[in-house]
């Protein structure tokens, strides 16, 4: 059965909202090598529509980088019931997203990459279908926004820390199995 792994942007104040805002200013090109080294681990992303729609957006146009290269090519699942059409090589997931995503982690190939947490986290999280977060920490504080694991019951959550890596500029990746 494949993974699911989350990789999200948290500020230390536990801002995960509009990262856009302030995360890019310390995206360097450390992050950058290894964020596209991960993606061979990775056949497919997951997103949910607010992510999605963002992405969507200007991500396909980006061409002539590695990074943007591969995850233009890969195919991506969008979770939601309203979205009708898509782009970027995407399908809409509709109707019970949790069966849907238990059914793609049942398909043989590699893992899964979900970007960002937010409303499909609270859908995933209760039903144990998120493998993995890899949480990265800016050392900087936002003030507020979207919280990370807000509306997550702490029942649903139990994780163990499997492995950290303090980057050059101040981030701290932090990654956790569920237990």
């Amino acid at each position: 059965m494949r993974k699911l792994i989350e990789a999200t942007f948290v500020s230390l104040d536990g801002v995960i909202g509009s990262p856009e805002r302030w995360a890019l200013q310390l995206w360097g090109a450390e992050h950058r090598v290894q964020a596209t080294r991960q993606l061979d681990s990775y056949e497919a992303f997951l997103f949910g529509r607010v992510t999605y729609e963002k992405f969507a957006a200007s991500w396909p146009q980006i061409k002539g980088d590695p990074y943007y290269d591969t995850i233009n090519r890969m195919p991506k699942f969008v979770a939601s019931n309203t979205l009708k059409t898509t782009t970027w090589n995407t399908t809409v997931l509709s109707g019970d997203v949790v069966e849907a995503v238990r059914a793609l982690k049942e398909q043989p190939g590699k893992d899964i990459i979900k970007y960002g947490g937010g409303g499909l986290d609270r859908t995933l999280i209760p039903h144990q279908l998120i493998d993995e977060f890899q949480i990265y920490v800016f050392p900087l504080t936002v003030g507020q926004g979207v919280r990370l694991f807000e509306g997550v019951n702490p029942d649903d959550l139990r994780l163990a820390l499997t492995g950290t890596k303090a980057l050059a500029n101040g981030i701290v990746q932090l990654t956790y199995a569920r237990q």
